[in-house]
């Protein structure tokens, strides 16, 4: 699984999401322009010591992005989808895409796919929930999917025979 980030602007989000990224194998796309810089001390922090193990690739804009993902199954996650997003079948391969915390993905590519277009689903008075929450909400029902493919099972399991 791939996970997009277009033009992420909160630097903790996007160290929380990198540790996400690290604890399930996923690769993390930026795309810029970033509303931080890489080396930021609240990135760095939120992501702990993730960052030397990150599969991480920065894009100077979507489209160079979405040009090499051409040939993959892409989900676009949105406020403003008709799809749950755990209605839909994600390949092992799936790339999401998620837009900055402010405004979310540009409409013009929601309009071109609205059917990979896909939402959490929650009250009317909650306008969105945190990005990072999001992201791993989606991420870990697509690898739910695929049966937790390539994830240890009970590695870190507490063990009450042992005590």
């Amino acid at each position: 699984m791939d996970i997009v980030l277009v033009e992420p602007e909160i630097p903790q989000n996007t160290g929380n999401i990198a540790r996400t990224c690290v604890a399930t194998g996923s690769k993390l796309h930026l795309i810029e322009p970033l509303g931080f810089k890489i080396d930021d001390r609240s990135l760095k922090r939120a992501g702990l010591d993730y960052w030397f193990d990150l599969d991480l690739e920065i894009w100077p804009d979507i489209e160079s992005c979405m040009r090499s993902l051409h040939d993959r199954t892409i989900y676009y996650a949105t406020t403003k989808a008709a799809n749950d997003y755990s209605q839909v079948v994600y390949p092992t391969d799936s790339v999401i895409l998620f837009g900055k915390e402010t405004r979310g993905l540009p409409e013009p590519l929601l309009m071109a796919h609205p059917e990979r277009c896909i939402r959490i689903p929650m009250i009317d008075s909650a306008r969105s929930l945190n990005l990072s929450n999001s992201v791993a909400i989606v991420l870990y029902e697509a690898l739910r999917q695929n049966e937790f493919a390539g994830l240890a099972a009970g590695s870190n399991y507490f063990d009450r025979s042992k005590l």
